[in-house]
């Protein structure tokens, strides 16, 4: 914040008790081996006995300890804030809050809010309006509520606002989705692989599922489920191409994919999956480095649940993503597969044939391996 940036800004700041100024700096005093926020309300200490630091962290490295009493290293009271600002946003589905109207509303500027928003949240507050008004639309639509009606509900002002930026979203238009799918056609194809039976899926838009099993009548039960009311084809001519690039990788002929994908997310899970398509063939990334290289380093269970959210395989590598000390953890299409894949791509060889499926533990719902086996990630806690 431009406004803190001098020693003497910020210890005004300090002498008025400023809690616009929390999070934007912290300062230490030299005679008690403290560091505080600037609206701690100890006593004020001597100018001559003060330092300043940006972060947490820099005042710990300096050797001073967190106040007890304005707790600058502990989230309860940011939590707080977060939570009220939550509160806020969720109030009226329709409003629309710019950050300085939701800075004002919980108190604090609006560097402060956004930097904690995002970092205990994993998302901006303008990013979870955009997705708290998804989640309402959805659940309208799924109910059986004209989309007119809904949208406004949801807080869509005008149906071109909603057309341009929910689409994407739900991965298709919103009358279809009401309609769970009805009058949606998707064609798909079941072909076995070194890895066992793949199912490749596509809408007009391009490939909606790719999905890894022990059996071929489970994938294609799994893909009705999914699209409960659409017109589900069998068509392997026309998904032949993208099943040629599939087998070319997993023989070890192919390290990247051209196949235009029609998947919808959060946004926050759309980072994920970004991220998780920038990690390069033959290496791996932790939770935590992906959720740090998005700016939310304590996101680690989020990115574990965009993981396991994942509805296409290796088109989004998440079998890239490892626990910090290099151990596997979960895979939606089991562990085997995982290590299978990554073994063949840390040598650059074809991937060996997945000769015993049914002996891996079986997965537990449609978050499976990542978001159920995350609870003992050494970085999640």
């Amino acid at each position: 914040m431009t406004a803190y940036r001098t020693d003497s800004d910020r210890w005004d700041a300090v002498t008025r008790r400023d809690a616009q100024a929390d999070g934007a700096f912290f300062y230490a005093v030299a005679t008690t081996g403290v560091f505080c926020r600037p609206s701690c309300a100890s006593r004020l200490p001597r100018r001559e006995n003060v330092a300043f630091y940006d972060t947490v962290e820099a005042a710990c490295a300096a050797g001073f300890r967190p106040c007890k009493r304005c707790r600058p290293d502990g989230l309860p009271r940011d939590m707080a804030i977060v939570e009220r600002a939550c509160a806020a946003l969720d109030a009226d589905p329709q409003a629309r809050l710019t950050l300085a109207q939701l800075s004002e509303a919980v108190h604090v500027s609006p560097f402060h809010l956004q930097r904690l928003f995002k970092r205990i949240v994993g998302v901006s507050p303008r990013e979870y309006q955009a997705a708290r008004r998804g989640a309402r639309l959805r659940d309208a639509l799924q109910r059986g509520e004209a989309v007119t009606r809904a949208a406004l509900d949801a807080g869509f002002n005008s149906p071109s606002r909603l057309y341009d930026s929910v689409a994407g979203e739900l991965g298709m238009a919103p009358s279809a989705y009401r309609k769970q799918g009805e009058g949606l056609r998707v064609h798909f194809a079941c072909a076995p692989t070194a890895l066992g039976p793949v199912l490749v899926a596509a809408t007009d838009r391009g490939i909606c599922r790719i999905a890894f099993g022990d059996e071929r009548a489970e994938l294609v039960q799994g893909l009705h489920q999914a699209f409960v009311k659409a017109d589900l084809v069998e068509d392997a001519a026309r998904l032949a191409p993208f099943v040629e690039q599939i087998d070319a990788y997993l023989r070890g002929r192919r390290e990247t994919f051209d196949l235009p994908l029609d998947v919808s997310t959060t946004a926050f899970r759309q980072r994920v999956w970004d991220a998780l398509r920038r990690i390069p063939y033959g290496e791996t990334r932790s939770y935590t480095q992906i959720a740090e290289s998005l700016g939310s380093p304590r996101a680690v269970r989020a990115v574990a649940s965009a993981c396991a959210s994942n509805p296409v395989a290796l088109a989004i590598p998440c079998h890239r993503v490892v626990q910090k000390g290099g151990a596997l953890a979960g895979y939606r299409w089991g562990l085997a597969r995982k290590a299978a894949l990554l073994d063949a791509e840390s040598r650059h060889e074809g991937v060996a044939p997945h000769s015993h499926p049914r002996n891996e533990p079986r997965e537990q719902g449609v978050h499976g391996a990542h978001s159920d086996t995350h609870h003992d990630l050494d970085d999640a806690a």
